[in-house]
């Protein structure tokens, strides 16, 4: 008996891609037919042709997701795919745009909580703002901040003679804390427990657990961003997208000559 050779080693089938990355087989044609994977060759049968480009391709899109969620991750591979590499590094730095507004904000709800624990009330010297206001400063719908008071997240006051709801400082500081808490994958149901105790003097500790539970998941959102960004360099210099590959390799060829 004489043992059977694969035709071609480097070539791989969509299972071989799932099982090393503990996805089904559908997911990887998935990827390939959503533009996340690169096009893959086909045998006459039909069958897809994965290569080590695909490989570096599947860990590059994985290892973004932690940092950058599944839509952003998504863009990024599809960018990088149809050879627009500006607008997939656009959508990078917009990521590391709204970790850095999210540490911003945490620094700023901590600092909140030595005056919140303190025997003096907060500052009141700044004027009301409307609804209008503080959703834009947020980047938020006015409808989400009227569902937050509908939940007892907010308790704005409301403007005597025209009756609109005005935010005082204490509710935008209550504003920027629910944000942010909301944006950790909490329910508004435990935002407004945690407002609600800070509120009644005495009740910091659920807040500082929260708050240094999602100082956590920032720090390891900024070290998943570095992993992905790492994954996503070994695939860009490994000559996606397939058109500029053929592109570079023949400036090499004519360099050398």
């Amino acid at each position: 008996m004489t043992a059977t050779k694969p035709s071609n080693p480097g070539v791989r089938r969509p299972v071989d891609l799932a099982r090393a990355h503990g996805l089904s087989a559908q997911a990887v044609r998935n990827y390939e037919r959503d533009g996340v994977l690169p096009p893959a060759q086909r045998t006459p049968s039909g069958y897809r042709r994965f290569t080590e480009l695909h490989v570096k391709a599947l860990r590059a899109y994985l290892a973004l997701i932690p940092g950058h969620g599944y839509a952003a991750s998504g863009e990024i591979m599809r960018a990088v795919n149809r050879g627009e590499i500006d607008t997939a590094l656009r959508t990078i730095d917009q990521g590391h745009a709204l970790l850095q507004r999210d540490r911003e904000t945490l620094d700023a709800v901590e600092a909140a909580v030595v005056t919140l624990t303190g025997t003096r009330p907060q500052p009141q010297g700044q004027k009301a703002v409307p609804i209008s206001v503080l959703a834009h400063r947020l980047g938020l719908r006015a409808a989400t901040l009227r569902t937050w008071e509908r939940a007892g997240v907010l308790r704005p006051v409301r403007d005597p003679v025209t009756h609109y709801r005005l935010y005082r400082p204490d509710d935008v500081r209550d504003a920027e804390l629910a944000h942010l808490l909301r944006r950790g994958g909490y329910r508004l149901d435990h935002i407004a427990g945690v407002l609600r105790r800070v509120r009644d003097a005495g009740g910091a500790d659920p807040l500082a657990a929260s708050l240094r539970r999602w100082r956590q998941r920032l720090t390891e959102r900024g070290r998943a961003m570095l992993t992905g960004a790492a994954r996503l360099a070994e695939y860009v210099d490994a000559g996606q997208p397939p058109e500029r590959a053929l592109t570079s390799e023949a400036k090499t060829t004519t360099l050398s000559a």
